[in-house]
């Protein structure tokens, strides 16, 4: 069998390299082997990945058993929640493309023949498939898996996020000291990835989705032992998928991407899906403008036949226990590309028709597109005056009377800004706070509006007022939001021109977000407008912020014209 590493480890004239490896403790026999590459994201800030460690060793003696020698290294991983409010939220979603591009360079470099991709949050996971579609390698993707929930808070198992909704209501003496005390402790007890269905895991279901897991491995929890199983059984595939030579852009496709779409939709996944999705395809050659328009025509035509934290009080144990990923798409089946290959080497249908449930059907979590939880768009595409590109919201969260609202311009030129005004009590009924300079060049790095939100929950107002950014949102987020407004203030867009007291209108059905300002009023602003000195000059971010495309592209970096 013909190998990238044996290109570079064949004697005589590689015999340095060869000796490089014998260096770190390679035998003779071990570079006769196809070499995997294990991209691990483990480490010990972040609870989803800290288990990896002990799932990576499940992982090598598949490899192993199946013929291939290991070749692990480490990849960083930031954690959203911990970066949640301040400067530090900045480097979240660029944080994306240094793992895309960190994983590129070792695997080029080293010339590895598979890769299989350890990771569980927000960006890393998008991150580690954006570098799977640019390498065009074998590839497999494994999660390290969802923590357990919390004790039961406001009528609902808890988690890490309540704690932010708690708050406002400490503000508000709902709760007292004490109470929200206990909540601190019993809210995340277990690792892995959050227990709510946001962008973590999101973005996990959207890799099994496409094919880039086992069928399965997006929500076995991570304390689960059924999680080492599925290293071992992934370390088996990614070697027969190097045998084979089935590489990852024979599986990520468009079609793969439209049956992520679907079980997006069909979820009520994060927004911030859209995103990444959009920064996938785009290493395929795939525009932004394109992926909009397959998030378009397929949300009008995909019922949502899962609920789940937020959008119920039920969690990602019981998503998972429910059937997870497998049953949503059975149940989706009619409206999914079948015969997609995925990389357990069958087909999407052939993977759905040999997959065996470990515990019984819950309509509550998971039913049938005869009868969905609604035939609302999971996620909504918005256009208008304000977003003259695009912009993302989610009304599998927001409850159905928030589906049309008009209010009144509370204008912030940052997060923190908002958060005060908010936790002061300055926010009123019938408001639309608007969040700008946020965006992927302005704020850089598109922050998560996720404490906004949830500060608005707290304080009673989730049902009465709305909230706009050309930021993100978490996943966990609920009530009335739009994101990913395009283009963004700090390109000069319209958002940059709102001011106080302007009225704004959201129309989910009808897809719009509306300023009510002439289009005279709102150029002769713009006119006057002048783009604000930027946060970041020095590092990474300053980097960032130069290169950066319109969220609308998938905010990937882009070379300036």
């Amino acid at each position: 069998m013909t190998t990238r590493s044996g290109d570079i480890l064949g004697k005589p004239e590689w015999c340095f390299n060869r000796s490089v490896y014998k260096s770190a403790g390679y035998s003779e026999e071990d570079l006769e082997r196809p070499i995997i590459g294990i991209a691990n994201s483990w480490n010990d800030l972040v609870p989803g990945h800290t288990n990896l460690r002990q799932v990576a060793e499940h992982v090598r003696k598949g490899i192993h058993m199946a013929g291939g020698t290991v070749a692990e290294f480490g990849v960083i991983a930031a954690c959203d929640g911990t970066a949640q409010g301040h400067a530090g939220m900045h480097f979240i979603l660029p944080s994306r493309d240094l793992i895309a591009n960190d994983i590129e360079v070792m695997v080029e470099a080293h010339r590895l023949d598979g890769i299989v991709l350890l990771g569980s949050c927000d960006k890393i996971v998008p991150g580690m498939l954006i570098a799977a579609a640019r390498l065009r390698i074998p590839a497999i993707l494994l999660p390290g898996g969802p923590m357990l929930g919390g004790v039961e808070f406001d009528g609902r198992k808890s988690d890490l996020t309540t704690l932010s909704e708690g708050l406002g209501m400490l503000k508000s003496g709902r709760i007292d000291a004490a109470t929200y005390g206990d909540l601190e402790e019993s809210c995340g007890p277990t690792c892995g990835s959050c227990a709510f269905y946001g962008t973590a895991n999101t973005m996990c279901c959207m890799a099994e989705a496409m094919g880039m897991s086992l069928p399965g491995a997006a929500l076995v929890p991570g304390v689960y032992n059924d999680r080492f199983r599925l290293g071992e059984a992934t370390g088996q595939a990614i070697v027969a998928l190097v045998k084979q030579q089935v590489t990852a852009d024979r599986i990520i496709n468009f079609s793969a991407l439209e049956n992520a779409i679907r079980v997006l939709m069909a979820t009520g996944g994060s927004t911030n899906a859209v995103l990444h999705l959009s920064a996938i395809a785009a290493e395929l050659g795939i525009s932004g403008a394109q992926m909009m328009e397959a998030y378009d025509r397929l949300s009008a035509s995909t019922p949502q036949v899962a609920k789940v934290n937020p959008a119920s009080k039920y969690d990602m144990e019981d998503f998972y226990k429910a059937g997870g990923v497998p049953r949503v798409m059975q149940a989706i089946l009619p409206l999914l590309h079948r015969d997609c290959l995925t990389v357990s080497g069958a087909s999407v249908e052939e993977n759905l028709a040999g997959y065996r449930y470990k515990y019984p059907a819950n309509p509550e979590v998971i039913n049938t597109m005869e009868r969905p939880f609604g035939n609302q768009k999971g996620l909504a595409i918005l256009r208008g005056n304000l977003a003259p590109q695009t912009a993302v919201t989610k009304p599998a969260a927001i409850d159905p009377a928030m589906h049309v609202f008009s209010g009144t311009a509370r204008v912030f030129d940052s997060e923190e800004a908002a958060e005060a005004a908010i936790l002061d009590g300055r926010i009123q009924a019938g408001d639309v706070v608007v969040i700008r300079y946020e965006g992927p060049k302005g704020g850089p790095g598109m922050r998560e509006m996720y404490k906004a939100m949830k500060y608005i929950y707290g304080m009673g107002l989730a049902k009465k007022t709305a909230l706009i950014t050309d930021g993100r949102f978490s996943g966990t987020n609920n009530g009335c939001f739009v994101g990913h407004i395009s283009p963004e203030a700090a390109d000069g867009g319209p958002l940059a021109a709102v001011r106080d007291g302007d009225r704004i209108s959201i129309d989910i059905p009808q897809g719009l977000l509306q300023l009510h300002v002439s289009d005279e009023e709102i150029a002769a602003r713009l006119a006057e407008w002048q783009r604000p000195p930027p946060r970041f000059t020095r590092g990474y971010l300053g980097i960032y912020s130069r290169l950066a495309s319109s969220a609308a592209d998938g905010a990937v970096l882009r070379a300036p014209e």
